[in-house]
């Protein structure tokens, strides 16, 4: 068992130092981004001498250096909260609700809370770097009479107030857009090529957001601008300027003048902030080439195959994965390294733990598949399983059995959700599985009791269990016996069916107040389901749970390719043949993996591609997982066909399988 220590060493040693070397990198670009918007701010068409000698003069000010100093605190700030907050399987929200749960989460409050005081600050020192009328909070005035007084200058109150409320936009964006969510690019490219390459969009998405976010905070200011106003002025002791017209008016909101610097300063806000999020991205998705095997004992927990099996932070397991894929497909050395047996023993070792965790990943899959579409099947698009038409096919055992020589049995727990924006894929340097994106929603109040029985655990020994479900079915024999939900808790063995049969138990009737409670429970719900408020907070979006059931599909994308270039590498590099031994089980699981995603595919809103935004720094890649899986385990499968040809009719899978890679190998699938 590792220690706590030893399973955070790539956090430690790794994630954290790319995380400094972006933040450090985004510092470096920050003097020639600030020269630019001080050029930007102060320059004028009919004195360009004149602004040209101002800027320049005031860049080595003493403001504008104290400005510079609070500019790079700002953006190791936002880096360091990238670190915290970011996730490679991204959070989708599967009904208003839920979407509203993740913007009123206290850590989401703490991150907004964070980025409208950074917000402010970068305001302030635009204010500075502008001049003018911006440059200070008050100035003095005369009254009526004659006699001087300080008054409120409203302008840099609403540049102040404008940062505030762009850095609470982007903050709640963060969310809604799933800006923390890390992708990993099809395509390896050189890190400079990467950043020169998403340059134009990143200042594209910063000038189109601040446009958008400086119309509405006009929209908010012009109705509640007095409110700020009047508790600035008590507060500080200040006067309102009556010769001067109001900003939260209308004649006061048209000035362009002050259009164009709030929309620069939300420009250049938005701009630093999402190039810091490019440099995180481009930092972290790295590729790292872990060890096959090491000859130290102190450095086994860094080797490849003990990263893949043991639980890690997720970003750990997804650079692992990305690294199988890589190898399997372009180093021969390290090949060889995965087909190698132990000495002394003679043991496939490095072939076992690898082909374990990817056979394991596809199960859990799997397993997921068949979960929503019984799901599904309880909201009257199907049958449902628990009306006696419970059905199972040849192909379903079949998966069970192959792979049970590389992967011991397990129950089967409750699917969850992946944890929301505000639970990093790292903290504490847990050593969490890669869970399930797809959940029922067991706390609505439309959920129905059948819901509730199929999503409670697995019993290991049911039929069900560990089985993939087939258009050719066939009808179960009812269940002769029952096992001990503790003893799978426990680890004990189950009691064997034949051997001890389940007593016959009477129903037990439930009491009057149970009856009574019940009843105004279904009451209840039957009223806000007339409600259309509730109705529309509560229903399914379209395509979201699609999406949630494939948010991590990347990791099994990636398995796929591993093994499917490890297979084929082995028909002329596999010196042992470790390979052709699990050869039966790799066919059956990916065969009955694409069975279970071909059935999903038929499923509504399963099969149509969402429209990709090209106006928002969210990544949208999670959104067309599902079509990346497809197309991968197809051709994951051809790859194998391809290579071994008819030597795979020899080899044992059930007559469903057998006919569903025939298919393959005569190139009509």
């Amino acid at each position: 068992m590792l220690s706590a220590e030893q399973s955070c060493w790539f956090v430690r040693k790794v994630i954290f130092w790319r995380a400094v070397a972006s933040i450090a990198w985004a510092v470096l670009f920050l003097p020639p981004i600030t020269a630019v918007f001080v050029i930007i701010s102060r320059f004028s068409l009919f004195h360009p001498i004149q602004a040209v000698s101002e800027c320049l003069s005031f860049l080595t000010s003493a403001s504008a250096i104290f400005s510079f100093i609070l500019l790079c605190g700002v953006i190791i700030m936002v880096g360091f909260l990238n670190l915290e907050y970011y996730t490679v399987i991204p959070t989708i929200a599967c009904s208003k609700i839920a979407l509203l749960g993740q913007l009123l989460h206290p850590r989401q409050f703490v991150n907004s809370l964070a980025h409208c005081i950074m917000g402010i600050i970068v305001a302030w020192c635009c204010a500075i770097t502008i001049g003018g009328r911006y440059e200070t909070i008050a100035y003095s005035c005369t009254q009526g009479d004659g006699s001087p007084q300080m008054c409120l200058n409203e302008s840099h109150l609403i540049l102040l107030l404008a940062g505030a409320f762009v850095g609470f936009s982007h903050s709640l964006l963060g969310v809604i857009y799933n800006l923390n969510y890390v992708s990993f690019h099809t395509v390896q490219q050189y890190k400079y090529l990467r950043f020169k390459g998403s340059l134009s969009l990143v200042l594209k998405c910063s000038a189109t957001q601040a446009l958008y976010s400086v119309r509405n905070y006009i929209v908010v200011y012009f109705f509640l601008g007095y409110v700020p106003k009047s508790w600035i002025c008590k507060t500080l002791n200040l006067h309102l300027n009556s010769s001067v017209h109001p900003l939260d008016s209308i004649a006061g909101l048209l000035d362009l003048s002050l259009l164009y610097h709030l929309w620069i300063s939300a420009s250049f806000l938005l701009f630093t902030w999402h190039m810091t999020l490019l440099l995180f991205r481009i930092f972290v998705t790295e590729v790292y080439s872990f060890p096959v095997q090491s000859s130290f004992t102190e450095d086994a927990h860094q080797c490849l195959p003990k990263v893949l099996t043991d639980k890690q932070p997720m970003i750990l397991k997804f650079l692992a994965l990305q690294d199988l894929a890589l190898l399997s497909q372009h180093s021969p050395s390290r090949r060889s390294e995965v087909f190698s047996l132990s000495q002394p023993g003679g043991h496939p070792h490095n072939w076992n733990a690898i082909s374990k965790e990817c056979l394991s990943l596809l199960a859990d899959l799997t397993q997921r598949l068949i979960a929503y579409h019984d799901t599904v099947a309880t909201n009257g698009r199907a049958k449902s399983l628990s009306t006696g038409s419970e059905r199972k096919t040849s192909s379903e055992s079949s998966v069970t059995s192959g792979t049970e020589d590389l992967m011991s049995p397990r129950p089967t727990l409750l699917m969850r959700t992946p944890a929301s924006v505000f639970a990093r894929s790292m903290v504490g340097c847990s050593q969490s599985p890669l869970t399930a994106p797809f959940t029922p929603d067991l706390d609505s109040p439309f959920a129905s009791p059948a819901l509730r029985r199929l999503t409670a655990p697995m019993d290991q020994c049911s039929p069900w269990f560990g089985t993939v479900q087939s258009p050719h079915i066939m009808r179960r024999a009812p269940k002769l016996w029952s096992t001990s939900t503790d003893s799978q808790v426990n680890g004990s063995p189950l009691a064997s069916p034949a051997s001890v049969p389940s007593p016959k138990q009477e129903p037990s009737k439930p009491s009057l107040l149970a009856q009574f409670l019940q009843n105004r429970k279904e009451q209840v719900k039957n009223v806000l389901a007339k409600r259309v408020l509730i109705m529309y907070l509560f229903n399914k979006l379209p395509e979201a749970s699609s999406q949630a059931l494939f948010a991590d599909s990347q990791a099994h994308i990636w398995a796929l390719e591993g093994l499917s270039y490890l297979v084929q590498s082995s028909f002329s590099e596999d010196q042992f043949g470790v390979v052709q031994t699990a050869l039966p089980s790799i066919l059956s699981c990916m065969l009955g993996l694409q069975e279970a995603v071909d059935r999903h595919f038929k499923l509504p809103h399963a099969s149509s591609k969402p429209v990709r935004s090209a106006s928002s720094m969210g990544d949208s890649t999670h959104k067309t997982l599902r079509f990346a899986l497809r197309a991968t385990l197809k051709t994951s499968i051809y790859r194998i066909t391809t290579t071994f040809g008819n030597h795979l009719n020899a080899v044992q899978m059930s007559a469903e399988h057998r006919k569903r890679l025939q298919q393959f190998l005569e190139y009509k699938e």
